[in-house]
């Protein structure tokens, strides 16, 4: 089912999620909007592209060497029905024919906002959440989670935060920096309560970003409450 990660782009990725999140993936485990996260990082990167088919080999080969019971009358139609209505849920890997300059994995997820075919990201229903910065939810039926994706002007800072648990931000295009870094296309940053940062986006280029947290961001800077719409759980 590796399909719809073929590779987005000849780049190497330099910062790759953690293997728990890999094995995870391969695995079933993760929840949509992660799962949407890690293919999307698994179209930029061969080396994650290979982990994960190692791991579902590998866990192909554990099952096999399980004693074989029989099943229930009925049961093989019971588990179709489910893997209809779950399988999309567990691993987004559908391909269609959406914008070349947008990965797969995203596609179906851009394709419901009801945005313009062919116009890379530009043609996306931004909203400004700060003079430099605009942003698109995703996944919002998924309580636990913040999914969005970000557009940081190219030399702009967004204001200085923790947080309140984890982040995982992958680059879609142009790049970012901050204190553990510097991120570019395909690459994921990863981001606990023990990081306080200011990831200040390229110059020259928006950096579009695919994030997702599972509790709100903690501003730190001097002037956090000016900037208080922006923090949402």
């Amino acid at each position: 089912m590796m399909t719809g990660t073929m590779e987005h782009t000849a780049r190497t990725p330099q910062h790759h999620p953690d293997s728990e999140f890999l094995m995870d993936y391969a695995g079933g485990a993760l929840r949509e909007p992660l799962a949407v996260l890690i293919a999307t990082h698994l179209s930029f990167c061969g080396r994650c592209r290979a982990e994960v088919a190692r791991l579902e080999a590998l866990g192909g080969s554990l099952m096999e060497g399980l004693p074989r019971e029989r099943m229930s009358a009925g049961s093989l139609g019971r588990l179709l029905r489910r893997l209809d209505r779950e399988g999309e849920e567990e691993r987004p890997m559908v391909m269609d024919r959406g914008d070349p300059a947008v990965p797969y994995p995203l596609r179906p997820y851009l394709a419901r906002l009801g945005s313009a075919r062919g116009g890379g990201w530009a043609n996306l229903p931004w909203k400004k959440r700060l003079k430099d910065v605009g942003e698109i939810t995703l996944l919002d039926s998924f309580p636990g989670f913040q999914t969005r994706l970000m557009r940081i002007a190219g030399g702009s800072a967004v204001p200085a935060h923790t947080h309140g648990g984890m982040e995982l931000t992958l680059v879609l295009e142009g790049g970012f920096s901050d204190s553990t870094g510097q991120y570019l296309p395909g690459d994921v940053a990863y981001a606990d309560d023990a990081l306080s940062h200011q990831p200040v986006a390229d110059e020259g280029h928006d950096c579009i970003c695919l994030a997702v947290t599972d509790a709100p961001l903690k501003l730190t800077g001097p002037i956090a409450r000016l900037f208080n719409p922006f923090i949402r759980s």
